[in-house]
C-alpha cells in the first residue's frame, strides 16, 4: 500500500523530463496515471520535443510498478483532446484526484528581437495550456467530492528575471496569479492548488544546444560540460542543475495527505538561486 493508494492523478508533458518523473513516482505509490503529452511539432522551439516512443516508455515503466495507466497523444493547445483524454482515464479508473498540468517549452530569444510566433507559442503552450488543462480535468475532481490537489509547474523565472526569457517569464508568472485565484475558488471543495518553481532542471528542454548557448553567449559552440560551469554560478549551493526526481519529491509532498493544508503556495526548489 502507498500513500497514494486508490487515487487517480492526470499529468500532462508526461513522456519524458520531469512529467514522467512524476507519474512514476506517484504510480509507484499506488496512483493511476492518466498521462498526456504531444508529437505535435512546434516550429519556435529550438530542440527534439518528445516522440509516441518517449510516451510509450513512460506507460511501460508507470506499468511495470504494479499502477494503471490510460495515455493519450494530445496537446495542451487542445481543449478537446484535454478534454478527451481526461474523460478516457476517469472512465476507466472511475474517479480524479491529482491533476500535474507540468507541459511546457522553452525558447529563448531576446525579447525586442523574438517572433510574434515565438511569443504566441510560449504563451499558448505554458500559459492557456495550464488554463484548458485544467478546464478539462478539475471538474472531475469536483464531481467527486472527495478533495484533491493541483500542482502547477511554474519556474523560478517567475521570480528571479534572465535575459532573453521575458516571454517564458511572462508565462510562468501568470501562472502563480492563476494558481492563487483557483486555490480561493476550490478551497470549499477541499481541492489544494500550488505552484511548484524549479531552477534548471537537467531535462531535454534544457539539455540541448539552445539552452547551452543561453547559458554561454561567450562561446560559439559550448558543451554541457561549459553550461554546467555557467549554471553553477546562478545556484547558491554546489549544483548546476536539479535531477526530474528532486521536484518529483515535492510534488508527492503536496498531492499527498502530508501537505492536506497546504494551498494557493509557490513552492521553491531553486538550491538557493532566488538569493
Amino acid at each position: 500500500m502507498g500513500i497514494l493508494t486508490g487515487k487517480v492523478a492526470f499529468i500532462t508533458g508526461a513522456a519524458r523530463g520531469q512529467g514522467r518523473s512524476h507519474a512514476i513516482r506517484l504510480a509507484s505509490e499506488g496512483a493511476d496515471i492518466i498521462a498526456v503529452d504531444t508529437t505535435a511539432k512546434v516550429e519556435t522551439v529550438p530542440y527534439p520535443l518528445a516522440t509516441a516512443d518517449d510516451l510509450a516508455e513512460t506507460t511501460r515503466l508507470v506499468e511495470a510498478t504494479g499502477s494503471r495507466i490510460v495515455s493519450r497523444d494530445a496537446d495542451v493547445r487542445d481543449a478537446l483532446a484535454l478534454t478527451d483524454a481526461v474523460n478516457a482515464g476517469v472512465e476507466r479508473f472511475g474517479r480524479l484526484d491529482i491533476v500535474l498540468a507540468n507541459a511546457g517549452i522553452s525558447s529563448p530569444a531576446p525579447t525586442l528581437e523574438m517572433s510574434e510566433q515565438t511569443w504566441q507559442d510560449m504563451i499558448d503552450i505554458n500559459l492557456t495550456g495550464v488554463w484548458k488543462t485544467l478546464k478539462a480535468s478539475v471538474p472531475h475532481i469536483i464531481e467527486g467530492g472527495r478533495g484533491g490537489s493541483v500542482v502547477i509547474t511554474s519556474s523560478l523565472a517567475a521570480i528571479y528575471a534572465n535575459d532573453n526569457t521575458a516571454h517564458y517569464s511572462a508565462a510562468k508568472a501568470g501562472l502563480v496569479q492563476l494558481m492563487k485565484v483557483m486555490a480561493k475558488e476550490l478551497a470549499p471543495h477541499s481541492i489544494r492548488v500550488n505552484t511548484i518553481h524549479p531552477t534548471t532542471v537537467a531535462t531535454p528542454m534544457i539539455l540541448n544546444d539552445a539552452t547551452y548557448k543561453l547559458f554561454r553567449p561567450d562561446l560559439e559552440h559550448p558543451t554541457r560540460a561549459d553550461f554546467e560551469e555557467a549554471a553553477r554560478t546562478l545556484n547558491r549551493l554546489p549544483v548546476a542543475a536539479l535531477e526530474p526526481e528532486d521536484i518529483t519529491n515535492t510534488v508527492l509532498h503536496l498531492v499527498s495527505d502530508a501537505g492536506r493544508y497546504i494551498t494557493g503556495t509557490t513552492q521553491v526548489i531553486d538550491a538557493g538561486g532566488a538569493l
